[in-house]
């Protein structure tokens, strides 16, 4: 008998295991506005390690690391070239132009771009009339495009060109675990070309909430003052970093049960005349799905899935996105996968 509900809205939605709440409860903890969190310097010294980078800093959310590298790399009035449907358009409630007042432009397909459309969307700075291009984002794995992994030899070649440029470069890594587990490669490889990089513990990890921005000592040491003026600094939040610290050494390899169990759904949503999809694009654990004409919209299927123990986000008027996490097991996607290619068919269920 497969358990309901089952939630596929996103990886944002796992409960931390027993284990975790346990190494929580008994967390060495410190007050983190004056830097004297144990749990928390040892989680920043860990993500800074693992992404090859001189230091790191604990936030609350991903969103606030976005917006506070936003504020460290750019002025107001500055333009950032990002892929299309970038989080930081699409998912901030507007926050960069409120908080950076910078403007994006978006290029290049499915969540990816070449170094030569970078080259040829940056505009000069100093320009009397052009908004400079001071930044260049990554969103690595992209939500939007199905949890696409960025090619790693494009990344250098990006940030090779934005160093030519003077433009700074900022990988928005939100579940670049996830990309490393798909490629193969350490996550420092990943990270390296880049000024600052951003990871999230709370996602595929499965920790209750934290992020970081990691780089140079001396970006992480001015983006404190960042993370104060956007509310984010903490208290005894040790808690928060021995459960990053738990996901980090635990639940880091086992992502890759996460992908498998997207590509079982993928397999099966890709046979069904009512859904378009590529399983090729299945490549992590997100996938975004169309609605073929003559099948339900989004928000109705969504709907009727609910009425089954199925939860998913629409995306769009015909688009759907599912997410596998450590929350949901292979026989619970599988019957997931079902109920899904049945309502886009019409069947009764």
């Amino acid at each position: 008998m497969v358990s309901l509900p089952i939630d596929l809205r996103s990886d944002t939605v796992t409960r931390p295991t027993d284990a975790m709440r346990a190494v929580m409860a008994a967390a060495e903890v410190g007050d983190d506005q004056y830097g004297e969190d144990p749990s928390i310097i040892r989680v920043q010294e860990r993500t800074a390690e693992l992404l090859g980078k001189e230091a790191a800093l604990w936030f609350p959310t991903g969103t606030m690391t976005n917006q506070a590298a936003l504020r460290l790399l750019t002025r107001p009035g500055d333009d950032v070239v990002v892929s299309r449907e970038a989080h930081a358009v699409w998912h901030e409630a507007g926050a960069s132009g409120r908080n950076a007042g910078v403007q994006f432009t978006e290029i290049g397909e499915r969540g990816a771009f070449t170094a030569g459309e970078f080259r040829t969307a940056c505009k000069p700075q100093g320009h009397f009339m052009y908004p400079g291009t001071t930044l260049v984002e990554i969103e690595n794995t992209h939500n939007r495009a199905g949890g696409i992994v960025f090619p790693v030899g494009e990344l250098e070649r990006i940030c090779s060109a934005a160093r030519e440029l003077n433009v700074s470069s900022y990988l928005d890594g939100a579940r670049l675990w996830n990309a490393a587990v798909a490629t193969g490669l350490p996550p420092a490889t990943i990270a390296g070309p880049f000024d600052l990089v951003s990871v999230c513990l709370s996602k595929g990890l499965g920790a209750p909430g934290g992020s970081l921005l990691s780089g140079s000592r001396e970006l992480i040491a001015r983006v404190v003052r960042e993370r104060r003026m956007l509310g984010g600094a903490m208290r005894q939040s040790g808690v928060f970093g021995a459960a990053g610290l738990h996901a980090l050494e635990h639940h880091y390899e086992r992502l890759a049960e996460d992908h498998a169990n997207a590509a079982l759904i993928g397999e099966t949503l890709s046979a069904c005349p009512g859904i378009l999809l590529d399983p090729s694009t299945v490549q992590t654990n997100i996938l975004v799905f169309d609605l073929a004409p003559g099948a339900p919209d989004a928000a109705t299927l969504v709907a009727q899935a609910r009425g089954h123990g199925v939860l998913l986000n629409a995306f769009g008027p015909r688009r759907v996105r599912a997410v596998t996490h450590l929350d949901v097991t292979t026989a619970q996607c599988e019957h997931a996968a079902g109920v899904i290619a049945s309502l886009a068919e019409g069947r009764t269920l």
